[in-house]
């Protein structure tokens, strides 16, 4: 397998956590985003992705994009350690949970979201910020509570053993950190956070620790 990834992107950080909870290798292919006006503009790699976004994961002759759509083909053609849990409600609750992340809070503070929040609409960097604050908190509120009140939630979004939710949550968390969000008043989402940054496999996929780190 090969992973187009950017080490900073929480895209492809969701993909490279759930492909070392599931032991896969694979080789990492970074793609820049800011280098150059950003190599994922360039014709090599619209070639691989014409929406010119990461991830992509190559696999055999297959070349598939979007984050969750790769989690989902990563827990179908390798299911064990399953990253969802057993019964459909449980699994519609995990789903949910990913989602609010990938489809919420996400999408409203991606790169080219907020290069045509300062570029094109001439945002002041005060303005970008309380962009990125507002979005943030917004979708993080909503996840607190419905983890907070839910019996099912434990050391993980879902039980005790990581799913598709804690692969979309992490990141998530590690970007309200870098844009500097208090995340004081979402302890559960906090909570479960920490504990799963401290299991080897999300190490493993944190940016630090990518080959195109800086």
């Amino acid at each position: 397998m090969r992973l187009y990834t950017y080490f900073r992107s929480s895209a492809a950080y969701r993909v490279r956590i759930a492909l070392a909870l599931k032991g896969l290798a694979y080789d990492s292919v970074p793609v820049h985003l800011l280098r150059g006006g950003g190599e994922q503009l360039q014709a090599a790699y619209r070639a691989v992705n014409p929406a010119a976004l990461v991830p992509a994961l190559q696999d055999g002759g297959a070349t598939l994009t979007q984050s969750l759509a790769l989690l989902e083909y990563l827990e179908e053609t390798h299911p064990a350690p399953a990253l969802l849990p057993q019964g459909a409600v449980g699994r519609a609750r995990v789903r949910a949970l990913a989602l609010s992340v990938a489809c919420d809070i996400h999408p409203l503070n991606n790169l080219r979201v907020l290069n045509y929040l300062t570029g094109t609409l001439q945002a002041t960097d005060a303005q970008r910020t309380a962009w990125i604050h507002h979005w943030m908190a917004l979708g993080l509120e909503a996840i607190e509570v419905q983890l907070a009140r839910d019996a099912q939630t434990g050391l993980c979004c879902h039980g005790d053993t990581p799913t598709l939710a804690d692969c979309c949550l992490v990141p998530q968390v590690f970007n309200a950190r870098r844009f500097g969000l208090d995340l004081a008043p979402y302890p559960t989402v906090r909570r479960i956070a920490e504990h799963c940054e401290g299991l080897a496999p999300f190490q493993a996929a944190h940016p630090a620790r990518q080959p195109d780190a800086e």
